[in-house]
């Protein structure tokens, strides 16, 4: 090895180093700011929440592998548990490895739910329906146009996406929603942002708070007396 050959590798091995040292430091200070949110606003922090991976079927948590959850903040908002975290998902391997992270807010319901997802009518819902995907129809043209609709049961998917739901829906922002067992979510693309947090839940409670008291009462639930 030359000493110009030497000197190269040096560089590159004190760059390697410096970069490994900037990223302990950005996530020290990750951690210590979410921690410092969290206990203005009486909340709790969890760096590692990897007791959450595989506790949800649907998206975004059936995509890929190495699925890691991580900064759980979890608190009361407007009388209901509600939680963020960030997930994050490897899919490929070697050269075609690509790792996605999404920031989830969730919302706990009363008491679970069939599974029903409300999703932007964006390119991957238009192929998934040219090749038989489910979307549910309902009497709003502009609706039907914006979001698709899967549901495990038809009847409570109508009752939950009634007039007023679906007017809230289109003047709204295209955020997905999920109902499934005894939480609703929602999930963007990025890593967790305390700036956010507090619109995107509330509008979940809001969404919470649309789903008419029979269908609570249907499934074992009410919301005015307790257990049905």
């Amino acid at each position: 090895m030359t000493g110009g050959e030497g000197w190269v590798l040096l560089v590159f091995a004190a760059l390697f180093a410096a970069a490994l040292a900037g990223g302990a430091w950005l996530h020290r200070k990750k951690l210590e700011r979410l921690r410092s949110f969290a206990a203005g606003i009486g909340w709790t922090y969890q760096a590692d929440a990897q007791h959450l991976v595989g506790r949800w079927r649907g998206k975004p948590f059936h995509v890929g592998h190495s699925r890691r959850a991580s900064h759980l903040l979890a608190g009361e908002l407007d009388g209901k548990q509600a939680a963020a975290f960030e997930y994050r998902y490897t899919t490929g391997h070697g050269k075609n490895r690509s790792t996605t992270t999404y920031m989830v807010c969730m919302v706990a319901l009363p008491t679970a739910l069939p599974d029903l997802e409300i999703t932007n009518e964006g390119l991957g819902a238009k192929i998934a329906k040219a090749f038989g995907g489910m979307d549910i129809q309902f009497e709003s043209e502009e609706f039907n146009r914006r979001w698709r609709v899967e549901a495990a049961v038809l009847k409570t998917a109508h009752d939950i996406v009634h007039p007023r739901f679906m007017e809230y829906m289109v003047a709204g922002p295209p955020d997905p929603l999920r109902f499934e067992g005894t939480d609703v979510w929602t999930w963007h693309h990025g890593p967790i942002r305390t700036d956010v947090l507090h619109a995107r839940l509330t509008r979940l409670v809001q969404v919470v708070e649309m789903v008419p008291r029979h269908v609570w009462q249907d499934y074992g639930h009410d919301p005015v007396g307790g257990r049905a």
